[in-house]
């Protein structure tokens, strides 16, 4: 087992920690934008629904990659070198979109995005882990990351809304985005990480991802995460086309769904670290994915008139599932693994991105309309309460919790 250390000190990790925070932003303005994006591809390009889910599993399959066969270079690498990689290639293909009006091109670009998404995840995530005192400090910084990717949810679409009102392509996010995550390379390079010391006879390599895999905790999180991604990429990918032509009493409130969608998801991520400080974590994830459950079977009984109020509310008690899920997930392994997990991790989070939305596009496209797809995600919303419940009576992860604390 690989021994590590780490030395910090409180204002070089205050910056860290702030470097972590925008990272995760801007990861979250072009990607969760995506559904905003997917109606203007089917208009410009003539493409289904199906094929126009591209632009969304496409990055997404290439994080998953990333985070299986990559994961481990955070580990051997290095964080920083990790992360400031991962920085470059993004940046770089943000840039090319400047230079392209194909889709073909476009999807490319996407899974070089996704490729660079992988790597520098995977590199933040573990180095979260290193500068928590204990798996409970590691679980409230968590949601505090994805609290700001949960405002980089709301300025990505938003922005993509303004550009269209502006009759400006849409393709002027990435190149936004790529100036941003061009500053923040340039802020990783120049900032002081914390200092390494490892004592290995065997350096982290793809192996050592291939063997987490088996491991029932790794493996355990992972698949509650992929089932919780499920039912989220629902709404921020297809919300928007199943809204489209809603003609009921509250138009506003279709208009702008995506965005109280991101607002609630993100308040409600700041809100984690109160909850965490007086409940138990797994009676907050039963109860959070009771709420989540009831806002799908409320959609498929009232249909598009219910789901203009339910879908959104979603997002309130989907704020902080993930983060918590993946900070326990994490916290359940040394921190010399922390690299190698958080690979595994994403792998399958971003599987689940990738295949979940895809597959609903396929049913929608089958049957005729978009809502048949929100059956299947329905599906994923009942079975992941049904893992939070068994989770709270079972707590089958709390050796390993207390072992690493």
């Amino acid at each position: 087992m690989t021994n590590l250390n780490t030395h910090t000190q409180s204002d070089p990790m205050q910056r860290i920690r702030i470097l972590t925070y925008m990272m995760f932003f801007m990861f979250a303005m072009t990607s969760d934008a995506v559904g905003m994006i997917i109606p203007e591809l089917i208009t410009d390009f003539g493409l289904s629904m199906t094929q126009a889910s591209a632009f969304h599993y496409a990055p997404m399959a290439l994080i998953a990659f990333s985070g299986l066969f990559l994961g481990f270079l955070a580990d051997s690498l290095g964080r920083k070198q990790t992360i400031m990689l991962g920085l470059l290639i993004f940046s770089g293909s943000c840039f090319l979109f400047a230079f392209s009006n194909s889709f073909s091109v476009f999807l490319i670009l996407l899974c070089c995005i996704g490729l660079a998404i992988g790597l520098f995840k995977t590199g933040a995530l573990a180095l979260l882990g290193d500068i928590s005192a204990s798996n409970a400090e590691h679980t409230k910084t968590m949601n505090k990351v994805e609290g700001f990717f949960g405002i980089g949810a709301i300025v990505g679409p938003a922005l993509v809304g303004v550009l269209l009102t502006q009759n400006v392509s849409w393709t002027y996010l990435y190149i936004i985005a790529g100036v941003m995550c061009l500053i923040l390379a340039l802020m990783a390079w120049r900032a002081d990480y914390p200092s390494v010391v490892k004592s290995t006879e065997k350096p982290a390599s793809l192996a050592t991802t291939m063997k987490m895999i088996k491991n029932p905790y790794a493996l355990g999180f992972s698949l509650a995460i992929a089932l919780y991604v499920a039912t989220e990429v629902a709404i921020y990918v297809w919300m928007p086309t199943l809204l489209k032509d809603y003609t009921g009493s509250w138009p506003l409130l279709a208009t702008y769904a995506l965005t109280i969608f991101f607002v609630l998801r993100a308040a409600g991520r700041f809100i984690a670290v109160w909850l965490l400080n007086h409940f138990s974590w797994q009676g907050v994830m039963a109860y959070l994915s009771l709420g989540i459950a009831l806002c799908y079977v409320g959609t498929l009984v009232g249909g598009v008139d219910w789901a203009v109020g339910l879908l959104p509310l979603s997002g309130l008690f989907m704020s902080m599932v993930y983060p918590t899920l993946n900070s326990k997930g994490i916290s359940c392994f040394p921190v010399a693994q922390h690299g190698a997990v958080a690979g595994v991790i994403l792998f399958f989070t971003a599987l689940s991105a990738a295949l979940a939305p895809l597959f609903m596009g396929v049913i929608s496209d089958y049957f005729g309309h978009v809502r048949y797809g929100f059956y299947l995600a329905t599906g994923f919303a009942v079975i992941l309460f049904l893992a939070m419940l068994y989770n709270f009576y079972r707590d089958p992860a709390a050796n390993a919790l207390t072992k690493s604390a």
